[in-house]
C-alpha cells in the first residue's frame, strides 16, 4: 500500500460518531481545569463540528464564542447545532486567524494543535488575538506515548503492513514541546496536566462503526475484503469485552495553559 493520504475532516456526522464523545469527555476535564469565570469572550480554534464549542457554552457561560475551522463540511454541521445560539462560526486557517489582535479573553485549541502544519504559527496566532492577561490553552492526544483513542487501530494496521495516517505535527503533543512553545511565545503562569478519559462501546460492532468505519482516514474503503476481515479479527481479539459484550477503551491527552503578559 502507498503512503497514507493526510487526514481530512469532511464528514461532520461521521466525526460525531468517531471523536465527539472523546472530545466531550476530555473537554469537560479541560474546562474544569481552566476554571475561568463566566462572562468571557472565547475563540475556539479548530472547532470541527462544534463538539467542544457546545461543551464550552454549557459549562463556561461565555459572553461570546467565535469558532473557526478549515472544513466547510464541519462548520456546516456546527451551524445545525448553534443556529439559535450566540456562536460566530467561520471557515478559516488556524495559522492566519481572521480576528483583530487582543480581541478575546481566552483562546483554546481542542484536539487540534498536532493537525496544524506549523504548530508555532498556530499557537502564536492564538496569543495575538488574546487580550493582555488572557488565557491561551490547548490539549492534544498524547500520540508519542500512545494515548490517542486510535492507538489500537494504528498498531494493528502497522502490524498488517498498512500505513495509517497520523497527524502531521505529532511531536507537539509532548509535554516538553508544549511547555517550550508556550514559554517561547512569552506566556506566563504556564501549567500542564494529563487528561485521562475512557469510552465504552456497546459491543464490537459499535466500536468498529465508531472508530474504524467513521475514521476520517477512510481506511476501510482502502482495504481489500481480506484485509478488512483480518483487521476486524485482530481488533476484536485485542479489545477485551465485558460479560455483556461492552468494550471500554482508554485515552490520554496533554493539556497546557498560560496567560498572555498584561
Amino acid at each position: 500500500m502507498s503512503a497514507p493520504e493526510p487526514i481530512k475532516f469532511t464528514d461532520g456526522a461521521a466525526y460525531e460518531r468517531f471523536m465527539s464523545p472523546w472530545s466531550r469527555s476530555a473537554g469537560t476535564l479541560f474546562l474544569d481545569w481552566l476554571a475561568l469565570r463566566p462572562g468571557l469572550s472565547w475563540v475556539d480554534v479548530g472547532a470541527g463540528n462544534g463538539a467542544f464549542t457546545e461543551l464550552l457554552l454549557a459549562k463556561s457561560a461565555p459572553s461570546s464564542v467565535s469558532a473557526i475551522d478549515p472544513s466547510d463540511a464541519q462548520i456546516a454541521t456546527a451551524r445545525q447545532k448553534f443556529s439559535a445560539k450566540a456562536v460566530e462560526l467561520s471557515i478559516g486557517d488556524a495559522m492566519a486567524l481572521p480576528y483583530d489582535a487582543n480581541r478575546f479573553d481566552a483562546a483554546v485549541m481542542a484536539l487540534v494543535l498536532f493537525f496544524v502544519p506549523d504548530p508555532r504559527k498556530g499557537a502564536s496566532e492564538m496569543v495575538r488575538v488574546t487580550k493582555p492577561g488572557g488565557m491561551v490553552a490547548s490539549y492534544t492526544w498524547d500520540i508519542v506515548r500512545g494515548g490517542t483513542p486510535t492507538q489500537p487501530l494504528w498498531e494493528e494496521l502497522d502490524a498488517l503492513g498498512i500505513p495509517a495516517a497520523r497527524p502531521p505535527s505529532a511531536d507537539i503533543s509532548r509535554f516538553e514541546a508544549l511547555k517550550a512553545l508556550w514559554a517561547e511565545l512569552g506566556l506566563h503562569e504556564i501549567e500542564t496536566r494529563e487528561l485521562v478519559v475512557e469510552r465504552t462501546f456497546a459491543d464490537f460492532e459499535d466500536y468498529w462503526l465508531s472508530m474504524v468505519v467513521s475514521s476520517p482516514s477512510g481506511i476501510v474503503g482502502k482495504l481489500s475484503d481480506a484485509e478488512s476481515a483480518e483487521l476486524r479479527r485482530r481488533l476484536e481479539a485485542r479489545l477485551p469485552a465485558s460479560a455483556s459484550g461492552k468494550i471500554t477503551v482508554h485515552a490520554s491527552a496533554t493539556a497546557i495553559k498560560g496567560r498572555k503578559a498584561a
